[in-house]
Order: C-alpha cells, then structure tokens, then sequence
C-alpha cells in the first residue's frame, strides 16, 4: 500500500478511503513494533509536506450532513506543498513573507498544519497567529478559528506522536498549546494586542488585509520576530497589506528566499485543481446576479482596484485578451514593434515588451541603473527580428539610450533593421486635430480631450482591451488589428495583468483627460508602461530602406 502524496490535477480528488487505509495499516504497525514510532518521528522531523500528507486532517463543514464526511485526510495539491516550501524558504533566510491568495485555497489550513510539524518538531519554537478578531484566533468548537483548526490536527494525530506528558486539557488552553516535552508554544492574539506577547521564530497574520489599525499592528511586531508571514486575500488599494506586496518579490519554487526583502507567494484560483473555467465562470455569472461583481473581482481575481473608481482598464477585460488570438481565429500578422521603459532610479525597473501586429509576444523587466547597458539590452532583444522601431522612453534618464545608441551608429554597431524611436509621454497627442471617435466629428478632437501622448496611449489600449473583451464575451465582430492578444504562456503574466488594470482615469484644470499610472500605495507599472508605448507607438522621423530579405525575417512577406 502506497503512502499518500501531493495530488496533481490528474490525480484530485484524492482517494480518501485509501488513505485512511494506510493511516490504520501504520498505526497497527507502530502498535506492534514500538521501534517503528521513532523511526517515524526521525523521517518526518525534516519532511514537513510528508507530514501533512501523511498524518494530518482538515475539515470541510460545507459537507456536514452529506454522503461525505466533513473531516477528511489533508492531503496538499500542488500549490499548497509549494507554501509549505515557501514557509521553510522564509523561515531558514529568517525573512518575512506575504500570502496573497484568493477564497477558498486553504491557506490558513497549511500555515495551521505547519505550526503542529513546527510545535511537534523544532524545540523551543515559539509559533504566533493573529487575526482581527478573537473569536478568528480562537473559539472552542468552531473550525472557522484558527485554533480549532490546530485542535483538529492535533487529535487527529496518532497518540504515539503527541509529546511525553501531553494533556489536551493541560496544554491546549484557549490562544495557547504548550509542548511538554520539548517547550515549543503556539500562542494567539487579536487586534490591537498582537505583537505583544513576547518574541517569535514565526509570526502569521491571518487576513492582514483587513485590519483596523494594522500599521500599530505592524510596530509592535516589528522587534518580535524576522519571520512575519502575512496571509490574505486583497481588499483595496494603499493599505499595509497591499504596500508591503507591491514592495515585494515573488518567491519562485525550489530557490531560496529572499533576507533583504518580503517574499511573496500566490495561490491564484487556478492553482486550484478542483477549480476550472467553468466553475469561474459559475462563480462570476452568480456574482453578476447578485450584484456582487466587486466582491467576486477581489476574492476571486484577488483585483486590489476592484473597488477602486476610474480605472482605465478593468481586469475583466485584460482576462478575455488572454489568448484572445487563440479563441477568435486571428494571427501575429503585421511589422514588429518594440517598446523601452527606462527605470527612473529609486528602485525603478527597466521594461522592454515586443508585438507583432496584434498580439504581444513578450515583455520583460530587469534592474539597471546604466542606461548605456540598458539600451544595449534592448537593441540586442530586436536585433534578429527584421525591420522594426524601438519606442524608448525619451524624458528625463531615458534620454540616455539616445546617447548610447548614438555611439553605436557611429561605430557601425547598431542593427541596420532597427530604429529608435522617442517617446515622449508629456507631448501634445498624436493627431491632434483629428476626432476621439474616428469619423465622429461630433465628438472632442484629440487635442481637447487628452492632456498628453500618456493619457491618449492608455486610452487607445483600453479600447483595444474593450473591443477585444466584447470580441471573446459577445461575438461582437472587431478587425484583428483593433484588438490585442496576450500569450497565456507569458512568465510574468500575473504581474502584467495586474499593472494593467492599475492606471487611473482623472482630468486636469483643464478638464483634459489625465493618467495616474501608479495610484496611492502601487509601483510604478514598468511592463504595462512598456506595452501602451508599443501599442501607440510615436511616427519615426527619417527613413529606413526596407529590403525584400528584412521584409521576409521581419514575417511581412
């Protein structure tokens, strides 16, 4: 009989009853053969996902009064075994992590399950869990709570593995266990008061996204513990949550976190293996019903806009684009075009994003304060892909990619296919006494209706977001080259959608449309930068001779 493993999605829902099976078949045997508990407890001290799988149990009350039990086997799905990963990750670099997940991924059930491997295996560990509210943390009887939660796991457990000496009633009081046997704690608190019961090896914040004063929170822990592992779905923009995210960097699995910086870990509800498209759709259709829309964007898209006024581009809009070309039948065809965003400096990241026709085929960030090398970079990354302009981001420090590039025609160095375009994002808009409506003369000229080259860019991109989403949504017929696609195998997709949907719609004094790309408490959205350039990209000044071989390797002949 084989021991019970992560699930893949080939393989969810697990097969309970043979797990169950398995526990009963190893806990005969430890009755038996007493060498074999200590064997056990030595495989396991170091094996925290073996553990969980193994031994541990969680509990569904949605399934109270079924055919299934609502107390079940906790065996992870693949995503859950990479937090349990990530935790490790933190605890070892002694840095502190962010939980950004959606509904319904069992989150806190994971966190809970490691705090009893933690309190089971590390002496003298001292585990912390806060939540908003008290009766979050604990509450006898109630499974919602965290405690409760660990008193599942615990007496679930076989007895051979709880500690000498352990009491349920002794050493599992209300927001406090005890390990008699080798001092660990898990203790709890609420509000205002959490970071105030003594130092931790690991702190977890349940639902930090929601607390009423979590910057008096965010001091008290601050001298407690260098592990803080803030767990929760989002709920809006600027708050500490939401900030210390956007200050963050996404863990990859398998490498080492991050000491200087926290660490952040998605669970998306793809990640999921019993949530499909048609249940996301199920879910949004319900929503939609109910009036709910916002709820659903934040819980489920995990959109910290999503309660946010005027933004630009709804994330609604920027899922349908996704593999748009794939769903409605069109191809890349059409010139190639890049687009450079130059970092600012002040931890500012560079990003470059290329299309052709229709459809981004890839974009990129990167960390350089040398805006030589920078521009060598992207000059290299268009080299091969045949006629094409570069858009850079001519204000300010990006005015130095002119100075390198100028250096490399000199020294013959710069591709013959490619040239650099200026891109000015303050300048008077393009077409400026042409209408906001093509063929509309009834509606605004451009000129009066965005403040610069930077609202009409985002403008335009939204509409072709718009289309694109009506395009995929309601059969709306749009030309191809009105619409965009985004690859759905893009590696920094995520972190694209969500700057995408980040940028604000305001007017000036003026009462001319206005951007505000990076709203209160959000970065500077460097990749969706890159790709409005590239999808409203600046008239070239001079010429380029376009021979019949560049047209072939740039895909226009």
């Amino acid at each position: 009989m084989r021991a019970p493993s992560t699930a893949t999605k080939s393989s969810w829902p697990p097969d309970y009853i043979s797990v169950l099976a398995w526990r009963r078949t190893q806990i005969a045997k430890f009755e038996t053969d007493p060498a074999l508990i200590k064997s056990a407890l030595s495989y396991y001290a170091d094996r925290p996902v073996e553990f969980i799988n193994h031994w541990c149990t969680t509990y569904d009350p949605r399934l109270a009064g079924s055919a299934s039990s609502a107390r079940m086997p906790f065996v992870l799905f693949e995503r859950q075994a990479e937090l349990v990963e990530f935790l490790v990750a933190c605890l070892h670099a002694e840095s502190g992590g962010l939980v950004e997940k959606c509904r319904d991924m069992g989150a806190t059930w994971v966190c809970a399950a490691f705090s009893i491997w933690l309190w089971l295996f590390r002496e003298g560990a001292s585990i912390g869990w806060g939540s908003r509210k008290e009766q979050l943390v604990d509450r006898l009887g109630d499974a919602d709570s965290i405690f409760e939660k660990m008193r599942l796991i615990i007496y679930g457990l076989p007895r051979q593995f709880l500690p000498d000496g352990f009491s349920p009633r002794d050493h599992m009081s209300f927001m406090r266990f005890v390990n008699p046997d080798n001092g660990a704690t898990i203790t709890g608190e609420a509000g205002d008061n959490i970071g105030r019961g003594g130092r931790k090896l690991i702190y977890f914040k349940d639902e930090s996204a929601h607390y009423e004063r979590p910057e008096k929170v965010e001091a008290a822990l601050a001298d407690n513990t260098r592990v803080q592992i803030d767990i929760s779905s989002v709920n809006g923009l600027g708050n500490v949550f939401h900030r210390r995210r956007e200050a963050g960097v996404e863990w990859v699995p398998h490498n080492p976190a991050l000491s200087d910086a926290t660490n952040v870990f998605i669970m998306d509800w793809r990640d999921h293996p019993a949530k499909s498209p048609e249940w996301y759709a199920a879910r949004k259709a319900k929503s939609v019903a109910d009036g709910l829309t916002h709820v659903f964007a934040q819980e489920v898209d995990r959109n910290y806009a999503a309660s946010v006024d005027g933004v630009i581009i709804p994330a609604e809009w920027v899922k349908s684009a996704i593999g748009a070309a794939e769903k409605l039948g069109f191809t890349d065809s059409g010139p190639w075009g890049a687009a450079l965003d130059v970092a600012d400096g002040g931890g500012d990241r560079n990003a470059l994003a290329k299309r052709k026709g229709s459809v981004l085929k890839s974009v990129e960030e990167w960390g350089e304060a040398d805006t030589g090398a920078t521009a060598r970079r992207a000059v290299t990354a268009c080299a091969d892909l045949g006629a094409m302009d570069l858009q850079y981001d001519s204000v300010g420090i990006g005015a130095g990619v002119k100075a390198e590039t100028n250096r490399l025609v000199a020294e013959n160095l710069m591709p013959k296919t490619l040239r650099l375009v200026p891109w000015n994002a303050g300048a008077t808009p393009l077409d400026p006494d042409g209408h906001v409506i093509e063929g509309d003369k009834a509606s605004p000229k451009n000129k009066d209706f965005y403040a610069n080259v930077k609202a009409q860019a985002w403008w335009q991109l939204r509409r072709r977001f718009e289309r694109t989403h009506r395009a995929v949504t309601e059969g709306v017929a749009f030309k191809p080259d009105d619409m965009i696609s985004l690859p759905v195998d893009l590696p920094a997709l995520r972190q694209v959608e969500k700057e995408l949907s980040q940028a604000t719609v305001g007017k000036n004094g003026s009462l001319k449309l206005i951007v505000n790309k990076s709203p209160e408490g959000t970065k500077s959205p460097n990749m969706a930068d890159a790709i409005v350039m590239a999808f409203w990209p600046m008239k070239a000044r001079g010429s380029m001779v376009i021979t019949d071989e560049m047209l072939a390797r740039s895909g226009m002949r």
